[in-house]
């Protein structure tokens, strides 16, 4: 999982989700490695015994291939085990927390919170 093989950018979107309500979003990983120091293991995890014990040498996966569980919508109505295993909790729950943490720590921060400052128009299905 060298960061020099790393993609410049990837488009975040699944197979999970046959018909989307947002358009999918393009994460600049070089950005988040590179320029704002973001640890790997910040996005990339392994969880045993409650701890994150993925390295650099560790396989980077798709999200999908771990979270499983594709509802979109009332996901947070979901029990506990669901919710963990849900691929729209694991993306919000891994960037937005993250970014608003940072707005807090830094004022002038223009990392997006909102739908449409990850999720460009459009790019919906009609």
């Amino acid at each position: 999982a060298d960061k020099q093989q790393a993609p410049e950018t990837i488009t975040i979107q699944s197979s999970l989700w046959t018909q989307l309500t947002k358009g999918p979003v393009n994460f600049s990983h070089k950005k988040h490695a590179e320029e704002y120091k973001t640890a790997c293991t910040e996005c990339h995890h392994i969880y045993k015994d409650g701890k994150n014990v993925w390295t650099e040498a560790d396989p980077v996966k798709k999200c999908q291939e771990c979270h499983t569980e594709a509802t979109v919508q009332m996901e947070k109505k979901l029990p506990p085990d669901q919710q963990k295993l849900n691929l729209k909790l694991a993306f919000h729950n891994n960037c937005q927390e993250c970014h608003k943490k940072y707005k807090k720590e830094h004022a002038d921060s223009k990392a997006p919170v909102t739908c449409s400052g990850c999720h460009p128009k459009g790019g919906e299905d009609k």
